[in-house]
């Protein structure tokens, strides 16, 4: 269930990714390290997975969902070597791809594909991040050459933290501010714009112009070579401008098919949608690859005592605690669910990007970006509290770098501010959601009450949805505020989630209109509301993933699948509810005894799915050589009588291999 449309995809890593992806050695010295994992990617290439995503015509596959598949498939291994393989043939050949002519196409897709030539994408500055539009390299246009002349103006505008540039790119897509003007037209600022820009020449020496520094040691992903890039005045030829959407003649002329600057600034970076949808899945795997470690670690790893079936003093198994439980079993049930809604994303990403040309309407796009910047966000503070909690669980153990823990810690911590940082992204799930509803709050003046148009925007909300008769069906039979409404039922869970997500847009909608009022200083009104407008963001994401559970739980024929799924959706939207209990007491949807019995419910739901635990994370479908912690193979430990002590104690020395599979019996075992 959880392998997708894309099934085949996962299937083919499991057969051909490198083996040495699953045993790197980040503790290494640093240019041995980066050395190892550049191979690694080489490697990889070889094996023909990263073209899945090329166009055809080029010698890929011409399969955008496949492309994402196949980079979150390298999450469970080293992310240096995720993230390396992403920066090159997703970001800088996803940048040739997306802004580029069919003779850009021709000109760097081979060698790209091939891995001839290694590139980069240079976009964040040291002086600006998130905010694209104000980037402040320039790349004026010199008619006389036809040549375009980049320049970094001041230390705030080299582009840095730009993965490759350090040792192994030999170019750059670098985003930049274009300068031109026709024949009697003043030059001037045309916007951000795309370049490809040689870095290095085939000895690896940088070009005349072009200064790179290492940015040196990081918390995690050290074997991703991130740099920082300074241009004084490095000339490239007028053909190396990414033009699909601008071009400029070699009269300096500029002409573009979109006529709006702004339009055209966003059509630009959404082309560039695929990252975000990457980094979800890639943070997804990551953490399947934590929980797998920890909870079957936590279904043999034995502490204190309690008395057993005969009255003797037996040690107890960790996931046994209902405080293990608690740690653990939540976590599990939101990855799941996390994955259905990440297939589903990646399937809407290939949709539109395989679509015929012109036939993607601009809601469709903004939708898709929304839905991207929401789960990126969601998945990757996922990954961070969820690998924290899988290293605590594990104790001493989980601080080993042997048991893999540190590592994913360190390696995913950065997830949440690149790509676009978190709170960032949620902002644009906001405004983005206000701007799709902007008539339903055009009259908000004149309706009067927030019922009113929460009703409307509620009946928005399922025209949106991608499984809207299943969930419409679901909340026209769910018994609404009824304080003996089964808590397990998926109508009145739906029903919560809904409602939170039209009252929050409602209010956070009213409290904007107060910037239109004469004299109001817009600005002052927009921060005051930014704490709601992130809660009606989150609100919005937690019903979308959410809908994609419905999705697969309509689609599921096994029964025993079906039934298990169930359990794992109730947990995970009860323990939605458990986090913002609160809003729910406020706002009249929950008594205080009906919180009470959410608890109640998501202690049960830990309890009956601990008797699940490890077919769950077998079912991720990890195979047992790419989870090298030891921990994690750990033998059943025996137990054995304390002389005088009327209680047993545990040795794993001798014991049977778990499972009784031989990857696992061939792993050794340190007794004690």
């Amino acid at each position: 269930m959880l392998s997708g449309r894309w099934g085949w995809v996962r299937e083919e890593a499991r057969a051909t990714l490198p083996a040495g992806i699953f045993t790197t050695d980040p503790s290494a010295p640093l240019d041995v390290y980066r050395d190892e994992v550049m191979g690694l990617v080489r490697e990889l290439a070889a094996t023909g997975s990263p073209a899945h995503g090329f166009p055809r015509e080029v010698g890929g596959g011409g399969d955008v969902g496949a492309s994402v598949v196949q980079f979150e498939m390298l999450g469970y291994g080293d992310l240096s070597v995720m993230i390396k393989s992403g920066v090159h043939f997703g970001l800088f050949g996803g940048a040739v791809q997306s802004l580029g002519s069919a003779e850009h196409h021709r000109r760097w897709l081979p060698a790209t594909i091939a891995m001839e030539t290694v590139g980069c994408f240079a976009m964040t500055e040291t002086g600006h991040g998130s905010d694209v539009a104000n980037l402040e390299t320039t790349a004026v246009y010199d008619a006389a050459t036809q040549e375009f002349v980049l320049t970094t103006p001041h230390d705030g505008a080299r582009k840095d933290y730009i993965g490759g540039a350090a040792r192994h790119a030999r170019v750059a897509s670098v985003f930049a501010q274009l300068v031109t003007g026709g024949p009697g037209e003043e030059p001037r600022g045309r916007g951000v714009h795309c370049f490809v820009v040689p870095l290095r020449d085939a000895d690896g020496a940088l070009l005349p112009g072009v200064e790179v520094e290492d940015d040196g040691v990081k918390a995690g992903l050290n074997g991703v070579d991130n740099g920082r890039i300074r241009f004084t005045g490095v000339r490239v030829p007028r053909e190396d401008l990414l033009d699909r959407f601008a071009q400029v003649a070699p009269d300096g002329s500029y002409a573009s098919s979109i006529e709006s600057p702004g339009r055209r600034f966003f059509t630009t970076l959404g082309a560039l949608v695929r990252g975000r949808v990457c980094i979800a899945a890639g943070a997804g795997a990551a953490t399947q690859q934590a929980l797998a470690v920890a909870v079957r670690y936590g279904l043999t790893r034995r502490q204190f005592t309690r008395p057993g079936a005969d009255g003797a003093q037996e040690e107890v198994v960790l996931l046994d605690y209902r405080a293990h439980q608690r740690r653990l079993m939540p976590a599990l049930a939101t990855s799941y669910v996390l994955q259905l809604a990440q297939n589903e994303l990646t399937a809407r990403l290939h949709d539109l990007q395989s679509a015929p040309e012109g036939s993607v309407t601009d809601d469709d796009q903004r939708e898709l970006e929304n839905r991207a910047a929401g789960l990126k966000a969601v998945a990757t503070w996922h990954a961070t509290s969820t690998i924290q909690t899988c290293r605590e669980a594990c104790g001493g153990a989980g601080y080993l770098a042997a048991n893999r823990l540190p590592q994913l810690k360190a390696d995913t911590d950065v997830f949440t501010t690149f790509e676009g940082d978190n709170t960032v992204l949620l902002q644009l799930v906001g405004k983005g959601l206000l701007t799709g509803y902007a008539e339903d709050f055009g009259e908000l003046g004149t309706w009067g009450t927030v019922r009113a148009v929460a009703d409307q925007v509620r009946s928005r909300v399922m025209e949106r949805t991608t499984a809207r008769v299943t969930v419409q069906r679901l909340l026209e039979a769910a018994p609404g505020r009824d304080e003996d409404a089964d808590l397990r039922d998926r109508g009145w869970q739906m029903r919560l989630l809904v409602e939170r997500e039209a009252h929050l847009l409602v209010g956070v909608a009213r409290r904007l209109r107060r910037a239109k009022a004469p004299g109001a200083d817009a600005a002052a009104v927009f921060d005051d509301a930014q704490d709601h407008l992130l809660a009606a963001a989150r609100a919005h994401v937690d019903r979308v993933v959410v809908e994609a559970l419905v999705a697969a739980e309509e689609e599921c024929e096994d029964d025993a699948t079906a039934e298990l799924l169930a359990r794992v959706g109730d947990l995970h939207v009860l323990s939605l509810v458990e986090r913002d209990r609160a809003w729910y007491l406020e706002h009249g949807w929950l008594t205080p005894g009906r919180s009470k019995a959410v608890l109640a419910a998501v202690n049960e739901l830990c309890r009956e799915l601990r008797a699940d635990a490890r077919l769950l994370v077998d079912g991720f479908g990890i195979p047992e050589a790419w989870i090298t912690a030891p921990i994690a193979h750990g033998a059943v430990p025996q137990p054995t009588p304390v002389p005088g002590t009327g209680r047993t104690t545990t040795s794993t020395a001798g014991a049977a291999p778990v499972e009784d599979s031989a990857a696992v019996a061939a792993v050794p075992v340190q007794a004690g």
